[in-house]
């Protein structure tokens, strides 16, 4: 009996409603996580390793799964992924590349500035521009001008800023293959990222890329912060709408934070959570105040190949 009234309670509205947002909620914990078991993998193999062995096993599995081949592919749509993958693979191995210096969190956060000027790049309204203030004053208490204990690379900002810059090419590179299948445009962009990875991940680490310890931790972080996530955001993404998704997907950097708390021990100061605070804060504010004709939100790119 208890059973059946269990099972009854699952199949009530109010908790099919909520179940999109608890498979957003859960796909960022998923990607949060999986990069920060994939950082405990620097000693072995470095982040450049580190970004091709989770970029090359995730476009395998992509792969194995859409079976890109068996749809047609144009001379011009070539190009288009050869584009976006190259930005792609970028935007993995500079993020991961912060990841050596600088908290999870701090680097999610300012490669949100990416997306988050691209969404305010047509700014018209005096909101737009509180909200510009808002990101640009969390980004300024992240840059590496401040002393103490929690002082950040200039190096690791850098690259966490570049791959900012990657995230809006990505997605303005992203829009242009809507009109393709989108398990073989992201399956052929991840393949095209793993390409222009791999040399780096050889040059770092070599034969170490091959070590059966290194591949299996290496497949787990392909499939928890790549395959789960992708996964749980495309369940979230048909039944959320899309200005609501974004929303939520901007308090990443803060769930980001977390996970490199709870699993990294990396502790922020009390600047660095206020500034994670300020890009959230400006980035929700974009996305609730951006008309949907010159908005390009954060949400539009998958949250697994963004970082």
């Amino acid at each position: 009996m208890s059973i059946a009234m269990a099972r009854r309670s699952l199949s009530t509205p109010a908790v099919a409603a909520a179940l999109p947002y608890a498979a957003l909620l859960a796909g960022m914990v998923s990607l949060a996580v999986g990069t920060s078991f994939a950082k405990q993998l620097f000693p072995v193999v470095g982040a450049e390793g580190t970004s091709a062995l989770r970029v090359g096993l995730s476009a395998l599995i992509l792969i194995a799964v859409w079976r890109p081949w068996r749809f047609r592919l144009s001379r011009a749509d070539m190009g288009r992924v050869i584009l976006y993958g190259l930005v792609l693979g970028l935007m993995n191995l500079s993020f991961y590349m912060s990841l050596r210096t600088i908290p999870l969190g701090v680097a999610i956060a300012i490669e949100f500035s990416g997306p988050l000027v691209l969404a305010l790049i047509h700014a018209r309204r005096l909101i737009h521009f509180i909200w510009i203030a808002c990101a640009v004053a969390g980004l300024g208490m992240l840059l590496p001008i401040w002393n103490g204990t929690h002082a950040l690379d200039p190096a690791g900002v850098a690259f966490a800023a570049f791959a900012g810059l990657c995230w809006a090419l990505y997605i303005i590179f992203g829009k242009r293959l809507s009109h393709m299948h989108a398990g073989q445009s992201v399956a052929l962009g991840m393949s095209t990222a793993a390409m222009v990875i791999l040399p780096f991940g050889v040059a770092s680490a070599g034969a170490n890329l091959l070590l059966p310890s290194v591949l299996i931790v290496g497949v787990c972080v392909a499939l928890v912060s790549s395959a789960l996530p992708y996964s749980l955001e495309m369940i979230a993404l048909r039944h959320i709408p899309k200005r609501t998704f974004g929303v939520l997907l901007s308090c990443e950097p803060a769930v980001g934070a977390l996970a490199g708390l709870a699993i990294l021990h990396e502790r922020l100061s009390g600047l660095q959570w206020l500034a994670i605070g300020c890009i959230v804060v400006a980035s929700v504010g974009a996305i609730l105040t951006t008309g949907r004709e010159a908005s390009t939100q954060p949400a539009d790119a998958p949250v697994p190949t963004a970082n």
